[in-house]
């Protein structure tokens, strides 16, 4: 069952973030972007409290994803990314991305910290980055 509401559209737009953010990580990159962007559209609090929609997490300005702004997330999205993308909008998680609502691919080792955020692991090249459940039960 969906833990956001989420058409076609919606579904498309999602898997074509998971593909020009981590395509080269793999399926479980793309999966943990999606439970990134999920865990967003969810959250309610801290720099998303306004957020409540696919596509007003991906273009969110300021604090959207960098792959908007890069031709490769505007081609149309794919079968395999498709079938990711709904597994992350019907609740599955992804560790380190479990509770996460952000992510980057430093240059080095993973800060603990990020923008007052604690490391929630690295999986490749990014790192994720957590609320705590007092700021943000509902990724939890």
């Amino acid at each position: 069952m969906a833990v956001i509401k989420a058409n076609s559209e919606d579904i498309k737009m999602l898997a074509r973030l998971m593909r020009a953010e981590a395509e080269g990580e793999g399926d479980l990159g793309m999966l943990m972007v999606g439970n990134v962007g999920v865990n967003r559209v969810r959250s309610g609090c801290l720099d998303f409290k306004n957020i409540r929609t696919i596509p007003q997490m991906v273009f969110q300005s300021p604090g959207g994803f960098e792959a908007t702004q890069k031709g490769y997330f505007y081609q149309g999205a794919r079968d395999r990314e498709i079938r990711l993308a709904k597994r992350m909008i019907n609740g599955e998680r992804q560790h380190p991305a479990s509770n996460s609502l952000w992510f980057f691919k430093p240059a080095g080792a993973c800060p603990s910290q990020w923008f007052d955020q604690w490391n929630a692991g690295r999986f490749k090249s990014h790192c994720f980055f957590r609320p705590t459940s007092a700021d943000c039960p509902n990724v939890y």
